[in-house]
């Protein structure tokens, strides 16, 4: 198979407009099938949801789109900090490139982008969480420069 090495890649903030191909992407792999629904119309909740992501500042819910298709998702939380001198943080979560976009490097270009993001808005860590249940994303993540650190906790509500 023919990677695709076409440069014009965009990354902007995604839109209402967008809310249902990001869905999608969330729910096309193992652990988004069971846990999202993609269907149409979309569920309330998403839509609820991406208002609030939408209406906060310290939010950025954005896609990787080329040729008016959305190929990928990701969102990146601000956060200040006391911690290392009152640091602020971009958390990254969400991260979803299609399918059939997978192995042309997006994802190493989504990830530059939203680094240098988080630089530009004056972060001094990066950081993300991945479900343990994904070694391919953790090689890949590595592969970036981010080292497995800490251990995360969730508690389910």
């Amino acid at each position: 198979m023919a990677r695709r090495t076409d440069p014009v890649i965009r990354f902007r903030r995604a839109t209402a407009e967008d809310l249902p191909a990001i869905v999608a992407l969330l729910a096309d792999d193992d652990l988004g099938a069971a846990r999202e629904d993609a269907s149409l119309p979309l569920n309330q909740a998403y839509i609820s949801a991406f208002a609030g992501i939408h209406a906060d500042p310290n939010q950025l819910l954005a896609v990787a789109v080329r040729d008016q298709e959305i190929l990928g998702c990701l969102q990146i939380t601000f956060l200040p900090g006391l911690s290392r001198m009152g640091a602020w943080r971009g958390q990254i979560e969400s991260v979803r490139i299609a399918r059939a976009a997978r192995g042309e490097g997006l994802g190493r270009q989504m990830f530059d982008w939203a680094i240098e993001t988080c630089r530009a808005r004056g972060c001094t860590l990066v950081q993300l969480t991945s479900d343990t249940a994904r070694p391919e994303a953790h090689h890949f993540y590595e592969s970036l420069g981010f080292t497995g650190s800490h251990t995360g906790f969730k508690l389910a509500l």
